[in-house]
């Protein structure tokens, strides 16, 4: 397996982890019942349970590009030393958003989101050179 599908999947695994965080944080601030319900009204998590979510659903936002990324790398065969660094650092970005957001890290959930975007970004680049 290339760098960038090995990266690729343990970003899978992490928003795997993200979610089963959203889910325990959510169900403890609404409670079994809501989550449990027809949700046929919004529930609107607030604080760090709020924030877990939204650092969740801007990371399937993120995997997206990253994955086709990672894909067209390697089934292209264009895997380079840069191509794996900067997969590597969108992981790296990923993992250090979620707590960077859950803590409202202000700044640096942006600035660490910023870096997860430039390195799928140079990626992108990089397939079509």
């Amino acid at each position: 397996m290339t760098p960038e599908l090995t990266a690729l999947t343990l970003a899978a695994l992490l928003q795997c982890a993200q979610m089963t965080l959203y889910s325990v944080l959510g169900n403890a601030q609404v409670g079994t019942k809501a989550a449990l319900s027809s949700r046929d009204r919004r529930i609107e998590l607030t604080g760090t349970a709020g924030r877990v979510q939204r650092a969740m659903n801007n990371h399937f936002e993120g995997l997206i590009l990253f994955g086709i990324a990672a894909t067209v790398i390697a089934v292209s065969d264009q895997s380079t030393r840069f191509t794996a660094v900067c997969a590597w650092t969108y992981l790296a970005a990923r993992l250090l958003y979620v707590p960077a957001y859950a803590y409202g890290l202000v700044p640096w959930r942006s600035v660490v989101w910023g870096v997860g975007w430039i390195a799928t970004f140079l990626m992108l680049i990089a397939a079509l050179l």
